[in-house]
């Protein structure tokens, strides 16, 4: 599965800038360990804001934020990715996210389930009513969501060039 990630944060300029993670957040094994992986490509120390973006081919799509010296926020497109997505597992069990039960059968699930901290971005232009509404919305693919939460937040142009 192809996941597409990355960390923006805001330089001495005020002006946001984006960094593609390089690697497999697979290999994460905490909430920490995505912290800390935010915070070297980025090369920001503890202080300030960094988010990180997560999509995993169309299906589903994870923000992770960090504040200063506080504890990662995590709120996760579709919960029910979480049987069958490793990264999205790490996220769901970090973020304190609740799951549902894995239920057999296979094709599309037509409606996502997010879930976790819907006001993470709300300081940065994503109130949570809007979040989950973006999520939610029928036609709309992740990379959509994503895009349009970049937009509000005010990253658009470097989530662009990332996506090149």
């Amino acid at each position: 599965m192809a996941i597409f990630s990355a960390v923006f944060c805001r330089g001495q300029d005020d002006e946001w800038r984006g960094v593609g993670v390089e690697g497999d957040l697979a290999e994460a094994a905490t909430i920490d360990d995505i912290a800390d992986t935010m915070r070297d490509v980025s090369g920001a120390a503890a202080e300030g804001t960094m988010v990180l973006l997560v999509e995993a081919d169309d299906e589903w799509f994870a923000v992770v934020r960090v504040d200063d010296h506080t504890d990662p926020r995590v709120f996760l497109s579709d919960v029910r990715v979480v049987h069958e997505h490793p990264v999205a597992a790490l996220l769901q069990q970090s973020g304190g996210i609740e799951a549902p039960e894995q239920t057999e059968g296979t094709g599309q699930k037509p409606y996502p389930v997010p879930g976790g901290d819907t006001e993470l971005l709300a300081d940065i232009g994503v109130p949570a009513g809007d979040l989950v509404s973006l999520t939610t919305s029928e036609g709309l693919l992740p990379g959509d969501v994503l895009a349009e939460i970049a937009e509000r937040a005010g990253f658009a142009e470097p989530l662009d060039a990332l996506r090149l």
